[in-house]
């Protein structure tokens, strides 16, 4: 079975002095969270969608849910973990609750800012998560990266051609995914940044998806901008 998992955890405190958490805000006429969930919806192939949020906002987000996309019993909403990778674990649990996990089982996770996400990114990342049990929707880098280690020097400037942006979709198979994330020690945990990095830090393979450069994450005032241009087809 293949599962949609949406993390809608974020409180948003980048995008300034707001009154909810950024993926409640509008973008057009809607919730970014609503945006990101129609691609999903539409998916067949998908089992169920998954969304995961505060639980203080569980509520409002089932009353958005039905307000915009009806009565459905294919979207669940369940309150999401303190971290990235615990909310995920949660979605997990969820699945082996309701479905059981087992070999073929597969998580197609995406941060519910990101509401451009096209079909061919979600098609591309069941096809190599099927293959390879772990694929990142990522985008070449565009412009030097530069690393410091102090915040104050430029300590390093790689290759830029070896470079890419992630993005998301990140798609796993989920017993793989939870069996090495049970497997992590605490040290390790703290240093996670997603899911992938899981798979990497013991060794196993993450196959590139190309993403696009309009799949942005919307995070920041000026991205709610660019957002409602591209709603507006400008």
């Amino acid at each position: 079975m293949i599962f949609a998992v949406v993390l809608a955890g974020g409180i948003g405190s980048r995008m300034g002095n707001v009154d909810r958490p950024k993926q409640y805000m509008l973008v057009g006429d809607k919730p970014i969270l609503i945006h990101t969930l129609e691609k999903f919806y539409v998916h067949d192939e998908f089992e169920k969608v998954i969304v995961l949020c505060p639980e203080e906002w569980v509520k409002q987000t089932q009353n958005l849910i039905k307000k915009y996309l009806g009565q459905t019993d294919r979207i669940a909403v369940i309150k999401g973990g303190p971290t990235r990778n615990e909310t995920i674990m949660n979605s997990l649990s969820y699945i082996d609750e309701h479905y059981g996990l087992d070999e073929e089982t597969i998580v197609v996770t995406h941060d519910s800012v990101r509401p451009f996400v096209t079909e061919r990114i979600i098609e591309e990342n069941i096809k190599y998560v099927k293959e390879y049990g772990a694929c990142d929707t990522a985008v070449a880098a565009t412009d030097t990266i530069v690393c410091s280690q102090d915040n104050q020097l430029i300590s390093e400037i790689p290759d830029r051609r070896q470079m890419y942006q992630g993005q998301t979709p990140q798609s796993f198979n989920a017993l793989k995914l939870k069996r090495l994330y049970e497997s992590l020690s605490e040290e390790e945990k703290e240093t996670l940044t997603d899911a992938a990095k899981i798979f990497v830090m013991k060794g196993e393979k993450v196959h590139l998806v190309e993403g696009e450069v309009f799949n942005i994450k919307i995070t920041y005032p000026y991205d709610l901008r660019v957002a409602e241009a591209l709603i507006r087809g400008e």
